[in-house]
């Protein structure tokens, strides 16, 4: 049996424009961690992402604060079953 979950994510306030994405691709990467990210076209930032629930805590403990130049003033997150359909971490066109 599986212990990887799902974390949907969805972060707000100044996330746009700082190599948000990017850079959370990079800290997914790091931590093990599978999934997307990807501008809205609200301003905020969404991502799916799946790991081992510890990597997943780290991660969503990093997206409350996000590169240098970010300033997060929301982050949002729903947790679910893995699926196990990612094999990597992507940065996705805007939604």
């Amino acid at each position: 049996m599986s212990t990887q979950r799902r974390v949907t994510l969805r972060i707000q306030g100044t996330v746009q424009g700082v190599s948000y994405r990017e850079s959370s691709r990079a800290e997914a990467l790091r931590l093990g961690l599978s999934g997307w990210v990807r501008n809205r076209s609200d301003g905020s930032v969404e991502a799916t992402v799946e790991g081992e629930p510890a990597a997943l805590k780290d991660f969503i403990s990093w997206c409350h604060q996000g590169p240098r130049m970010a300033r997060v003033t929301h982050v949002e997150h729903t947790a679910g079953e893995a699926t196990g359909e990612f094999r990597t971490f992507t940065v996705e066109r805007t939604s």
